[in-house]
């Protein structure tokens, strides 16, 4: 029992949130440069729904167990561990896999150490929509002072993350998108958004354009997939970018699109999943991440937004809640 911790598995590997149990398996040993964490919280995310349903490409070395992101305290180092963390330190990180659990190691070049004034809920809801949002504008987006830029799905956790972190960098603009008036509200009037456009609107596209007196958006983050792919090819500016980082409205085109739009616009179409990318790049973004949004939490300028806190012994209804779509920011589980 001693060499055991109690993680949430899966019945027979996929299925629906009815299908997810307590279970128990070994408690890991940390590697070289490892460290392990006792577990305080974990947020939920869409791409834990996909791996359930089966429907997520794992990577091989992520093990069974779902979970991209927690907070926790540092219970033991591996050798050859980074210098600036230490047994007993409060921290928080985004994770291959594992997070629904007692315990997890990860690599310590994965750890942020958490501000002292953030709570558990809190910090585990930044890693993986904060890292993501930071790699489509840094990495992919090539974001620069000045330029506008568009978050699909702008109540969802990584374009909440995303809209914050444009404005403060100074973007010309930050638009959202999303699929009610309720959430369009939020991003402007909560989130700070310059406008926010409602898709079931059929003029949406002629709003966008309007907003931007004809020019189009210069990066787009794409969290919707096929059904607003031509639309963003429309509403794009010249030698725009345009990062797919998610696929809400499933894997293929249900409708026509101009091709020669990606042509004559020099628009970069580019797709990203972070999960799949090494250690180097994880460390990489981790540093990208402290250094241009960290302070921010710190000032107490950047906000976790959280729909709701659960005990993880209640991960069912918090996959269901996810799977409502009606959220706005972030679910968390939180561990005894």
């Amino acid at each position: 029992m001693f060499n055991n911790m109690r993680a949430i598995d899966i019945r027979g590997n996929v299925g629906p949130a009815e299908s997810l149990y307590m279970a128990e398996i070994p408690k890991p040993i940390p590697k070289e440069g490892q460290a392990l964490i006792k577990i305080k919280a974990f947020g939920i995310n869409r791409a834990d729904i996909m791996q359930r349903d089966g429907e997520y490409p794992v990577p091989p070395w992520a093990g069974r167990i779902m979970g991209l992101e927690f907070s926790g305290i540092i219970e033991e180092l591996g050798e050859n561990s980074e210098s600036s963390f230490s047994v007993g330190d409060e921290v928080f990180a985004l994770a291959y896999g594992g997070a629904y659990a007692e315990y997890i190691t990860v690599s310590t070049h994965m750890l942020i150490h958490k501000p002292p004034h953030l709570s558990w809920e809190e910090a585990a809801g930044i890693p993986e929509t904060w890292l993501t949002a930071t790699k489509v504008m840094y990495k992919i987006g090539e974001f620069t002072r000045g330029k506008s830029i568009l978050w699909h799905a702008g109540a969802s956790g990584v374009s909440i993350s995303g809209i914050q972190l444009a404005l403060s960098a100074g973007a010309s603009a930050v638009y959202a998108t999303a699929r009610s008036d309720e959430k369009c509200d939020f991003c402007v009037n909560t989130l700070g958004a310059t406008a926010a456009f409602n898709t079931t609107d059929p003029n949406w596209v002629d709003q966008v354009m309007k907003a931007t007196n004809g020019k189009g958006v210069d990066i787009i983050a794409d969290l919707i997939g096929p059904d607003v792919f031509a639309e963003n090819l429309k509403i794009a500016a010249k030698d725009a970018r345009v990062v797919l980082v998610g696929l809400m409205s499933g894997f293929t085109f249900k409708k026509e699109f101009d091709m020669g739009l990606l042509a004559f616009k020099r628009v970069r179409y580019e797709g990203s999943t972070l999960r799949s990318r090494d250690e180097d790049f994880q460390r990489k973004l981790r540093d990208t991440f402290v250094s241009e949004a960290l302070p921010q939490f710190q000032s107490g300028q950047f906000k976790v937004h959280i729909e709701k806190v659960l005990p993880w012994e209640q991960i069912i209804d918090a996959h269901k809640l996810m799977e409502t779509n009606k959220i706005m920011g972030k679910i968390i589980c939180t561990i005894d």
